[in-house]
């Protein structure tokens, strides 16, 4: 493949076409072998901020910093033929003036080969979206409850009920004007979501929002069951695979304790000298 071939059958174009047609299917993806199974069933695929609580323990999404979106964003990248990946923007990295978020997303483009950028934030970041936009960098928007404002917010909190839900609309509706090419609309009411995407030109993606959404996204480790203790009203689980993965943990630590792994079929005899062992390592 010549260094001007690419083979994404996705854009961001291709998606902002996509509203009010079939659903776009989203999940994250924070490294090569899980960007590998899903890139075949999705349109998008996000390498989220989500990492920092995910893969690295944190308790927030607040301690991600650009050189772990990078980290990943790379890993996935080596894994995706047709998805469209996007990656996070972290907290700190855009907030301070559109120049510092062209400086970092310019540096995630290039470092990552990312198709576009998600950052947080609405009327108060449709100047920064304009500008990014306006320079050749893509960006999906992300409305309604915002992780990386957690502390403002007072926790991981529905958004947009009661009068409340009119500055949400806003927020929206400032984006899609700026120039975002889609929005995340994250745990807000409902009909506040159906209200939202029936109201603007562009896709929206719910998480925790509604089914009359242009298209879903979940935190692929939260929809596989991996985390047993972690079960948000959001998220439908269609695997347990974190009880397998106990399970299996749990035979193989008992077979080993009792000398039962490895068996005959797992270890290597002698050989003839002229008989080459099929496997060296």
């Amino acid at each position: 493949m010549s260094a001007t071939q690419d083979v994404r059958a996705m854009t961001p174009p291709k998606i902002a076409a996509r509203k009010g047609g079939t659903p776009l299917v989203c999940l994250t993806a924070y490294t090569t072998p899980v960007a590998r199974l899903v890139d075949p069933h999705c349109d998008i695929v996000l390498v989220g901020d989500s990492v920092g609580m995910v893969l690295h323990g944190l308790p927030s999404t607040l301690a991600v910093t650009l050189d772990m979106m990078i980290l990943h964003g790379r890993a996935v990248r080596r894994g995706l033929e047709c998805a469209l990946m996007i990656v996070d923007m972290p907290f700190g990295s855009y907030e301070e003036s559109p120049e510092q978020a062209f400086r970092n997303a310019a540096r995630l483009v290039a470092e990552t080969d990312c198709a576009a950028i998600k950052l947080e934030g609405g009327e108060g970041m449709a100047g920064t979206i304009r500008f990014l936009a306006g320079r050749g960098i893509p960006v999906m928007a992300h409305v309604g409850l915002t992780p990386q404002a957690v502390n403002t917010l007072g926790g991981y909190k529905v958004q947009g009920r009661g009068d409340t839900g009119e500055g949400i609309l806003r927020d929206a509706i400032a984006v899609a004007e700026a120039g975002a090419f889609a929005v995340v609309l994250e745990k807000v009411p409902e009909q506040l979501a159906r209200k939202i995407t029936a109201d603007i030109a562009i896709p929206t993606i719910g998480i925790g929002a509604s089914s009359a959404c242009d298209g879903q996204i979940l935190v692929v480790d939260d929809m596989l069951g991996m985390f047993a203790d972690f079960r948000p009203k959001f998220v439908k689980r269609y695997a347990e695979l974190g009880q397998d993965a106990a399970t299996a943990i749990a035979a193989y630590a008992d077979e080993v304790r009792e000398r039962r792994f490895p068996g005959n079929e797992h270890v290597f005899g002698d050989a003839p000298k002229a008989v080459a062992d099929e496997d060296t390592a």
